[in-house]
């Protein structure tokens, strides 16, 4: 097997040392070409060429972002590589979710295993599009690799709060600060007291259905857990997987009392979805719209992509194939 590893020299939780190990064992199992990527989009851009280059499969050292870019690429190409996944960064939701360790060096050894015994996943997508001519900073055609106004996600999207604190903690690491789970949670508490929890302003649209209005903050998965705090996952949309359409959660209230209720109901491995009156819930969507009066901030995989109006998604089944 001949394979491209692409990786991110800035990834949180690898150094150079780490990564010489890696790259040496997985060398050790296929013929292997290294990459580092140089800029934001460069891994989407690499790995839209692997197979006409001769690639069999695409891995990744990196973090969410880098991995939803290899994964945006792979879906621009007619031939797509098998995808070969190496955590290496805070987060790490799509390993984990696959059932990979968070480490890179066990992880490393969970895909040698696979590539071993040849076992393979398919997964499905998401997919969001957005128009074009909306301000709140377009990804570049590259950068989204379905082009300016649509981007593939693996695990989650949101609009309104979520993204938020996203765009918030992006801020801070441009500042020097390094990525962590208290970062994220300090953010977030911070950042409450800022988001708009009196005007709601979105609206779901789901074919042959009511629209569902007055939401403040929606999350869409295709996967669950929808995050993670430390060890400890976070699951607001507990039916959601790789198998299924895409799911949604909607929350029509924002103040303390119902966060507080929400959050007990999804810290932690669960099964039954949240209980209350004021969540807007679907399971195992095709395709749906979120809609709203105001520009909202929106993210994909934990990367913040600016404000829209309106945002359409859609269910990609079997869209890859993960060695796992």
């Amino acid at each position: 097997m001949r394979a491209l590893l692409l990786v991110n020299p800035k990834a949180t939780s690898t150094n150079r040392r780490s990564r010489d190990v890696l790259i040496r064992a997985l060398g050790a199992a296929v013929d292997l070409t290294v990459e580092e990527t140089r800029y934001r989009g460069h891994a989407a851009v690499l790995a839209s060429t692997a197979h006409a280059k001769g690639f069999d499969a695409v891995a990744v050292l990196g973090g969410d972002g880098t991995v939803n870019e290899v994964a945006n690429g792979l879906m621009a190409a007619a031939d797509r590589p098998a995808l070969i996944i190496i955590p290496g960064g805070s987060a790490n939701v799509l390993a984990r979710a696959l059932g990979l360790p968070n480490d890179p060096v066990e992880a490393t050894g969970a895909v040698l295993e696979a590539l071993r015994d040849g076992r393979r996943r398919t997964i499905s997508l998401g997919l969001a599009s957005w128009d074009l001519d909306e301000t709140g900073g377009d990804v570049s055609p590259g950068d989204a690799g379905a082009g300016g106004g649509s981007r593939y996600f693996t695990f989650c999207a949101g609009l309104g709060y979520d993204a938020e604190v996203i765009r918030a903690v992006e801020g801070l690491r441009s500042a020097g600060y390094r990525a962590s789970p208290t970062l994220y949670v300090n953010t977030a508490l911070r950042h409450y007291l800022m988001t708009n929890r009196r005007h709601p302003a979105m609206t779901l649209h789901r074919p042959r259905r009511a629209a569902e209005k007055g939401i403040f903050m929606a999350i869409v998965s295709n996967t669950a857990p929808w995050t993670f705090v430390g060890n400890r996952p976070v699951n607001p949309t507990p039916w959601a997987g790789f198998d299924t359409g895409l799911d949604v959660i909607g929350l029509r209230r924002m103040g303390l009392p119902a966060m507080l209720g929400l959050i007990r109901q999804i810290i932690g491995e669960r099964t039954g979805l949240p209980a209350g009156k004021h969540l807007v819930q679907a399971h195992d969507e095709g395709e749906f719209t979120l809609s709203a009066e105001r520009p909202i901030a929106f993210q994909l995989d934990g990367d913040y992509l600016g404000e829209r109006e309106r945002v359409i998604f859609r269910a990609i089944p079997d869209a890859l194939q993960v060695l796992v």
